[in-house]
Parts: structure tokens; sequence; C-alpha cells
């Protein structure tokens, strides 16, 4: 049951927009292009660097920034321009979330530059009460334990008051070891090395019909 929630967290990329938009795709594309030219390296071993710090590090920038001294901003900047106009509006998701009671908010790897525009694109400005971006976590990322902490005590939420949404299976472990209910939305977005799933309550193929079921659920309350 969600009716004991007060506090609704939503993962952005191939979250709140489809996998199937292919937006990340792009952004992997450019942090390839990226490390490319940084290390003076082929295509290939890019990607075989990249995924290497990805899965050791929950995302590509800590890695790169521990062995490189990477400048998160000049990562950031580079890796995010992409074409957002793959993203289909989203106006029903909108109306969905303005109805979830209590406080919304955005729990994301990626910066706030970024993730204000895909919000902008998909009609979504004005659904969030905050944003919990990379650049906030001072670059531990999901799925570390302590970017879960800080979001909770940033924020002054109550893990066991609240319900996180999350394409990553492997991103929902730290949030169920604190007590939130876990949603895992299973629409084909790259998942990494195989996770059990006894930390996912609630198994969706759409957000849009995740909310739509549990808002008959709380409205019927």
């Amino acid at each position: 049951m969600v009716a004991h929630i007060d506090t609704w967290i939503f993962d952005l990329d191939n979250t709140l927009y489809p996998a199937s938009a292919s937006l990340f795709p792009q952004i992997d594309l450019r942090m390839g292009r990226y490390i490319e030219r940084l290390l003076g390296v082929d295509a290939i071993e890019a990607r075989r660097i990249q995924k290497d710090y990805y899965h050791s590090h929950g995302m590509t920038l800590p890695g790169l920034m521990s062995a490189h001294s990477v400048d998160p901003h000049d990562f950031l900047e580079f890796v995010h321009d992409v074409d957002i106009d793959v993203v289909t509006p989203a106006p029903l998701l909108a109306d969905m979330i303005a109805r979830l009671p209590g406080r919304k908010l955005v729990f994301t790897n990626a910066d706030a530059p970024y993730a204000t525009r895909v919000l902008a694109r998909l009609g979504l400005s004005d659904s969030f009460d905050a944003m919990h971006d990379i650049h906030a976590l001072g670059y531990v990322p999901k799925p570390q334990a302590g970017a879960y902490v800080h979001l909770c005590e940033t924020h002054g939420i109550t893990p066991g008051r609240a319900l996180f949404v999350e394409d990553m299976a492997r991103n929902l472990v730290p949030a169920k070891a604190i007590g939130m209910t876990t949603v895992w939305v299973d629409n084909g977005s790259e998942q990494g090395p195989g996770v059990d799933h006894d930390h996912i309550d609630y198994r969706v193929h759409d957000v849009g019909q995740f909310l739509a079921n549990t808002l008959a659920i709380l409205e019927d309350l």
C-alpha cells in the first residue's frame, strides 16, 4: 500500500520519460567522445574505460575525477549537449504528479541544468518541490549509500514514508535498505551487473500507468 507515503521521489533519465526515447544513448556516446579526447584513446578503449568507471563508481564522472582530475562542470556540460527533442511532452504525467499528496522530488545523477531542460521538455517544470542533483551530492552518486542519506538529511525525508521510482534496479537497493518503498521501471534501460529483485516493491513498465493505478487507490481511501 502507498497510503503512508508523503514524499514521492523520481529518478530522471529513462524514468520520467521512456528508455525508448533514446536520449541517454546520446549522452553515453558523448561520454565516450570526452574520454577519447581526454586520454587520446580510440572509441573501443574509451568505452571500456567509461563502463569500468560506471560499474565501479556508480557513474563515469567520479572515476574520471579520481583518476584524471576531470572538472565535473566541464564534463557535464559536454556530455549533456544533446538533442532533447527526442523526448515527447507528457501532460498527463504532469497532471498525475500534481495529484499525488505530499512532496515530489527529482533525485538524479545528472546535473540541474540538464535536468531542468528535460523537465521543461516534458512539461514538468512546475511538478517538483526540489531537485537533488550530482552537484548537491558532492559527486557521490547513486547507488552509493551516502547519496541516499544525503538526500534524506538535506530535504528532511523520513525514508519509511518515502517512495522512490527508478529505472536502475541496483539504485533501489540502498533505498530499500533505509526503508523506502521502491518502484522499478523495467522499460529496457541498461542495467549493468545483475542484482536480485528482492528489494523491489513494485515492478512496472510505465510510470504513467503506475501513477494512474496509485491515484485510483489513494482516491478510493
